[in-house]
């Protein structure tokens, strides 16, 4: 039986709405205790008291803002509970806006939140998931950790968060081969736009009011959701719910070898002439 499905304690960040609450719904529909973490009580309250009575699941809440270094220690603390053997690190601030216009304060909440808090939360869990040889991470990432160079319109401009979600995307990799064979998985999600409300705001503050979607559209979370589960059980480290084509993942797998060519001791020839022109 997958880990995924057995009984234990699910911890998902950024539950209060979006992709972090159907993965909580659905964990809890599989029989999974689950811990809420969110910033927005009211909305994490709701979310229990719903799933203790549609699935009689045990449900904590947890009300925490991953940029403030005691709210990530508690939920650190929790992580590396026994009974904790899924990990979803969904939460995540997007920071969007001209990089030499975006307040330095928010682009430092969006480290904390994107890449700070995941790598703790992962690293609070994993040693005792390896001690009981079963568990598992997925990290909620992005398509965007993949945009590069593509010029804004209609993508956002992005350069921090893409950096962010970049970094997921590399360490969650890195870390699924590191801990191959220890009955431990780890799964980064990309999803493409999603229909939830992450573009209503910078992230700053959370949305207030009642759970709605940005206009933009996109797939429906309870899709992404659906995609990431079905993933997991099959052993997919890299799911990317939109795409039709699985080779595109071991293709660039290949294309990451080509560059790893680049490690020889001598400088490439095209380089050896550079800066010899006049200035």
């Amino acid at each position: 039986m997958a880990a995924d499905r057995t009984p234990g304690t699910a911890l998902v960040t950024g539950a209060s709405s979006g992709i972090g609450e159907e993965y909580a719904g659905r964990l809890a529909e599989r029989g999974r205790n689950v811990v809420l973490v969110a910033r927005r009580a009211e909305r994490l309250d709701a979310l229990a008291r719903r799933l203790r009575r549609d699935s009689r699941v045990e449900v904590e809440t947890l009300v925490a803002d991953l940029a403030r270094p005691a709210d990530l220690a508690r939920v650190a603390e929790r992580a590396a509970g026994e009974d904790v053997d899924l990990v979803v690190n969904n939460a995540g601030i997007n920071g969007y806006g001209p990089f030499a216009e975006v307040d330095p304060a928010l682009l430092g909440k969006v480290l904390e939140v994107n890449v700070v808090a995941p790598t703790v939360l992962t690293r609070a869990a994993v040693p005792g998931m390896v001690r009981r040889g079963r568990g598992a991470v997925v990290n909620v990432a992005s398509l965007l950790a993949f945009a590069g160079d593509l010029p804004p319109g209609p993508l956002p401009r992005r350069a921090v968060y893409g950096g962010t979600k970049g970094y997921v995307v590399t360490f969650s990799r890195t870390l699924a081969a590191e801990l191959a064979g220890t009955g431990v998985r780890v799964q980064v999600v990309c999803p493409g736009l999603t229909a939830t409300e992450f573009h209503l705001g910078t992230g700053e503050e959370p949305v207030a009011g009642e759970a709605r979607v940005h206009d933009e559209g996109g797939m429906p979370a309870a899709d992404v959701v659906t995609a990431s589960l079905a993933a997991l059980d099959d052993g997919e480290v890299v799911c990317v719910p939109g795409l039709p084509d699985a080779e595109a993942v071991a293709r660039l797998s290949a294309a990451e070898r080509g560059l790893r060519g680049g490690s020889g001791a001598r400088v490439a020839p095209r380089y050896r002439t550079a800066g010899t022109g006049p200035d």
